[in-house]
């Protein structure tokens, strides 16, 4: 169903994605990068992908950072390959576990497995290779944050099985799309990664007109006729980003009351932004304001200055063309050429009402 705000797992259950599906599914390069902004749906895009190859492997490294604290240890890391292992369906699951009970540390329970603290990544990895494996990992840019190097080890992991494991595919799906560059490095003669080919895959919210076919056939699957205006209306107020059109959908068809299902959606995003802005607040409380100038109207690199000035925060020039490079990097805002000169505009036009009015 279309409205289920649940991440989908079957080919089917996806809307006009049939695309990046074959592209995923079909590539031959040991890295995939799988890129888009929040909401836009990578994450059923993943799943979905790993379902069909049947030895899918995937991986929440969002999950992994919270969980941990902040800071992902190895032990996480295997905690999650455990579960995710215990995941699998069909022959393939079966392969894994025969590949994995000859490693050291490994106790196979009954029906489950189970990796002691004597398993080591790498361990895992030679024996998926043995297997052929796709591991995917939700949100890898939060794996930065992985042992103590600023996750160079978990670098150094993937750069190792580039190299040597030959059955091995991963695709690392990122929100901070420029954060997620970064730390993989592959363009920085530093990083473990350098020089190495990838693919990328770029998720894009949908078109307003498929944006309209989407809620028209989400109705139609629940046996609802819903007129044009109303379509019209919840398109041209959350534009193209899966996650507020499915949320719309749902709440209409539970009131059809177009006002207050809009709003219902505008205090879901206000909630979600909350605790996305609580973490960049962590990281420097001036990202808040730029990006608060920004849906004011304040867009222009001067007026954010001033802006931020206004409210206490005396900015070297230096520093506030870092600080709006990062947000760029984490695709909360973009630049905009399309005046005739250089403007910023926030990227997800729902999150942009909700900064305007805070």
């Amino acid at each position: 169903m279309l409205f289920d705000p649940r991440p989908k797992k079957r080919r089917e259950e996806l809307f006009d994605r049939e695309k990046e599906i074959e592209q995923l599914i079909n590539t031959k390069e040991p890295l995939t990068l799988l890129l888009g902004i929040r909401r836009v749906g990578k994450s059923s895009l993943l799943r979905v992908t790993l379902n069909e190859l049947e030895n899918g492997v995937y991986i929440d490294a969002r999950k992994m950072y919270f969980d941990s604290g902040g800071w992902i240890t190895s032990e996480s890391l295997i905690r999650e390959f455990e579960s995710a292992l215990n995941a699998l369906r069909g022959t393939v699951r079966g392969k894994v576990f025969e590949a994995l009970g000859h490693v050291k540390g490994v106790s196979l329970s009954g029906v489950r497995i189970e990796l002691t603290r004597e398993v080591r990544v790498s361990m895992v990895l030679e024996a998926l290779n043995d297997v052929g494996a796709v591991i995917g990992i939700d949100e890898a840019q939060y794996l930065r944050f992985y042992g103590s190097r600023g996750g160079k080890e978990f670098l150094a992991l993937l750069a190792y099985s580039y190299d040597n494991l030959d059955n091995l595919r991963f695709i690392l799906s990122g929100s901070e799309v420029g954060l997620l560059h970064d730390f993989l490095g592959i363009d920085d003669y530093e990083s473990p990664l350098y020089g190495r080919s990838h693919r990328e895959v770029v998720l894009k919210p949908f078109s307003k007109e498929l944006s309209a076919e989407f809620l028209r056939r989400g109705f139609s699957e629940i046996g609802m006729e819903v007129p044009g205006e109303v379509i019209e209306g919840a398109v041209s107020f959350l534009d193209g980003v899966p996650g507020w059109l499915v949320e719309f959908g749902r709440k209409y068809s539970e009131t059809q009351d177009v006002k207050g299902s809009l709003e219902y959606v505008f205090q879901r995003a206000k909630g979600f932004l909350n605790g996305e802005l609580k973490e960049l607040e962590r990281r420097s409380p001036r990202y808040v304001l730029i990006l608060e100038a920004i849906a004011r109207g304040h867009n222009r690199w001067k007026l954010i200055r001033d802006y931020l000035a206004s409210r206490g925060h005396n900015v070297p020039k230096s520093r506030l063309a870092e600080l709006i490079r990062n947000l760029e990097k984490m695709s909360w805002i973009e630049a905009d050429f399309s005046f005739g000169r250089k403007r910023y505009r926030i990227i997800d036009p729902v999150i942009e009402r909700v900064l305007r009015e805070r």
